[in-house]
């Protein structure tokens, strides 16, 4: 279903850090990384064609998820942070040129409040057209939940704590809204895949039978929303997932799957809406490699 386009990006030398994650503005044809290490910048932008255009590295300290949120009037890039110095445990948005627009959460403090709102290590976010945002909670710290926010950036409501239980969580890893109204959440540590109603939280249904060898670690839907691309960090593979259509969730089904060169350790994905290319940040081989659907 994929093939590897072995000419993106044009200058590979630009990874000088830890590639963690990957965002596609596929309305400006635009790619962001997000990668860490020191004296490094901290985002990389590069054109979907693989040429680099820029970076920027002002207040983001360890990128962890990152997300473009496109609008009638502009663009921006949501960054979750799990830094702990002084900008971390945060989510904060930028402008495409890395301007500073907004900070959720208490920088520099982890923590489980909702007023003041703090986050503890916060793994990824999705933010729909409306401006609705879903976060979760985090990467290893002392929250393991799902928050949904207002476009005003109020809690419309929050699920999850620490455990196996339905609606519980361990390392809520990376959040996705399909078109009809579910909210999908890789629960890495307990190698499962679970899923909301977006409007209400309410717990819809969970997929654990595809995780056996090694918990999801990304979720992101392909452009027709038929298909689930999850990561599997440890075993170096994309799991490509039949996705369900409007009613049951029903069971867990691999149709195809691309398996990555050893210690490659795909950590997250992003899609392109547009033309349908997966985009893989690789912590092991710290690069971001392009996969273009087969026609």
């Amino acid at each position: 279903m994929y093939k590897l386009d072995i000419g993106w990006p044009k200058a590979p030398e630009y990874f000088t850090g830890q590639t963690f994650c990957v965002a596609v503005d596929s309305l400006h044809g635009l790619v962001y990384v997000g990668q860490r290490g020191d004296n490094v910048p901290k985002v990389l932008v590069f054109s979907e064609e693989g040429y680099f255009l820029h970076s920027w590295n002002d207040t983001v300290e360890m990128p962890h998820g990152i997300f473009v949120w496109n609008t009638e009037t502009g663009s921006s890039v949501w960054i979750t942070d799990v830094g702990t110095g002084k900008y971390g445990h945060t989510v904060k948005q930028y402008s495409p040129l890395g301007k500073l627009m907004q900070v959720l959460g208490t920088p520099g403090n982890a923590g489980s409040s909702l007023i003041p709102l703090q986050f503890d290590q916060p793994a990824d976010i999705f933010v729909e057209e409306t401006g609705e945002i879903y976060v979760v909670d985090g990467d290893g710290g002392m929250n393991n939940r799902l928050l949904k926010l207002s476009d005003d950036y109020k809690e419309l409501w929050l699920t999850g704590t620490n455990g196996s239980g339905i609606g519980q969580f361990k390392i809520p890893h990376s959040v996705t809204v399909d078109a009809f109204g579910r909210v999908w959440v890789a629960d890495r540590g307990n190698k499962r895949i679970q899923v909301f109603d977006k409007v209400t939280g309410e717990w819809l249904g969970s997929w654990s039978n595809c995780f056996s060898e090694d918990g999801p670690y990304s979720v992101r839907f392909t452009a027709d929303y038929k298909y689930l691309i999850v990561a599997q960090l440890n075993i170096n593979r994309l799991a490509i997932l039949a996705a369900p259509p409007v009613g049951s969730i029903g069971d867990c089904a691999i149709v195809h799957s691309v398996q990555l060169a050893d210690e490659t350790k795909p950590h997250l994905v992003d899609v392109d809406m547009r033309s349908g290319a997966v985009y893989v940040a690789e912590i092991g081989a710290q690069q971001v490699q392009k996969y273009v659907p087969l026609s």
